[in-house]
């Protein structure tokens, strides 16, 4: 494998610059005096924000944006191997990585690399994570699966020894990274179009696991189901936390604010280490949060540092996000595209001052629906309403046979009112015949369904 070496900058190209990861990897990368340039299909913030910097963003792949100067391609896993510029890449020898090679060759030039993983949660707990680091005085280099205003974006470049990303599963991409403080949020049935079940899910965060070297930090929520087979058989030190109290890290003592945020007591060993407030809502946060508790006080941190991070994180894009007020009516929007996720969704929502909840619900892909139809018809049984878009394809085909018609059939013999409509008009005008004041709406799922709800308010 190509390693790069940042004490020789080289120009490296990004096939699908503009993907929230790619472009966080290419502006660190012209931090450091790399030549950049890239390509995407479309003109978006990301890209803008990388010509303001002073890359080379062209829009369109083809085979003539691989130059002879280019001395390194990086590409992702949505990229398939008949794309023109790997084509071009390849047939003009020059080295290639993917995006999480690059990544993980990244976090091996800081000493103190973190990595947040879990089927859920990863792009919260990273946020928090991050701005209790900030809190703390220790300047760290982030790199988020979202948008987080405190740092104006996906990425924050510090100047210390401390890195800290988010580490997907997916295709097994975390195992190309080398973090020395692993955090696991929890382990799920998911991306089943590319893992066979969930022991071979469970097999791969154990090889995640088996990256940390023996100085190194796991810190695992030990309600993780069979959690014994990520841990065993590792030689780093386990800290463990859990909701159950079955861990190093518990909680007690849970108040709720009326906006469905949570206040509680952190216990290590069954001493309390302080009292915690949040300003996200949902009890899938107080479980975050406790992991960011575990990892500030391995590092050294104290009580009034981590609330102080705490207090910052206000949510990021898409996660329980309050878009406004229309007629009444509360939208909401979330990346919920996992029946886990709904869930925790939907219970947050419950603790939201409301009178109906209306969950407008676009479907992730063919295999995942297909494989957990009656988890998600069990999943947002929690809404009192349910509308129904089409599956949002990403990168699949329906090779499985299955449609939104199918979750509309199970949530309606489960006695849950359940609508599908074909078209983002329709529902638009579905909920402005029948959403009351006073209702929560909620824009659910990792597509583009948050744009009903910003055209309903006028955006």
């Amino acid at each position: 494998m190509y390693h790069i070496q940042f004490t020789s900058p080289v120009h490296v190209h990004f096939i699908g610059i503009g993907g929230i990861s790619m472009s966080s990897l290419a502006e660190i990368l012209m931090t450091n005096g790399f030549p950049v340039s890239g390509s995407d299909i479309r003109e978006s913030e990301l890209t803008r924000r990388l010509e303001e910097k002073g890359a080379r963003v062209d829009i369109g792949q083809r085979a003539d944006n691989i130059t002879d100067n280019i001395g390194l391609v990086v590409y992702t896993a949505a990229i398939d191997d008949n794309n023109p510029e790997l084509m071009a890449a390849k047939g003009k020898n020059i080295p290639i990585l993917t995006r999480a090679e690059l990544l993980g060759q990244i976090m091996r030039n800081y000493p103190m690399p973190i990595a947040v993983a879990g089927t859920h949660g990863k792009t919260t707990t990273t946020s928090m994570a991050a701005l209790t680091l900030l809190e703390a005085g220790m300047d760290p280099t982030v790199s988020v699966g979202g948008i987080l205003p405190e740092i104006g974006g996906n990425l924050r470049i510090g100047r210390s020894d401390t890195f800290i990303t988010e580490a997907c599963e997916y295709t097994n991409s975390f195992l190309s990274f080398f973090p020395k403080i692993s955090i696991i949020l929890n382990v799920d049935a998911d991306h089943l179009d590319f893992f066979k079940d969930i022991h071979d899910i469970r097999n791969s965060f154990h090889r995640f696991a088996g990256l940390l070297p023996e100085d190194g930090i796991l810190i695992i929520n030990s309600d993780t189901p069979e959690v014994e087979r990520v841990t065993d058989g590792l030689n780093c030190r386990i800290v463990t936390f859990s909701l159950s109290g079955n861990g190093d890290y518990t909680v007690g003592d849970i108040s709720w604010a009326e906006d469905g945020c949570a206040s509680f007591e952190a216990y290590r060993g069954g001493v309390s280490v302080g009292r915690f407030t949040l300003h996200v809502p949902g009890l899938h946060n107080v479980s975050n949060a406790l992991s960011v508790i575990a990892m500030g006080f391995c590092l050294g941190l104290d009580a009034s540092t981590i609330q102080r991070g705490f207090d910052r994180f206000g949510g990021t894009k898409r996660r329980f996000e309050r878009k406004g007020v229309v007629g009444g009516v509360t939208i909401i929007d979330d990346y919920a595209h996992h029946p886990t996720e709904i869930k925790a969704t939907l219970v947050t929502a419950r603790n939201y001052p409301h009178k109906t909840t209306w969950c407008v619900f676009q479907p992730h892909t063919y295999t995942r629906t297909k494989a957990l139809l009656d988890d998600f018809a069990e999943a947002l049984s929690l809404a009192d309403q349910v509308v129904l878009a089409d599956i949002y394809a990403a990168r699949e085909q329906n090779t499985v046979g299955v449609s939104s018609r199918d979750l509309q059939e199970k949530l309606l013999a489960r006695g849950i009112p359940c609508q599908y409509f074909p078209t983002f008009d329709e529902i638009e005008n579905y909920l402005l015949a029948n959403c009351a004041s006073g209702d929560l709406l909620i824009t659910m799922g990792a597509g583009d369904v948050v744009k009903i709800g910003e055209k309903l308010l006028g955006f």
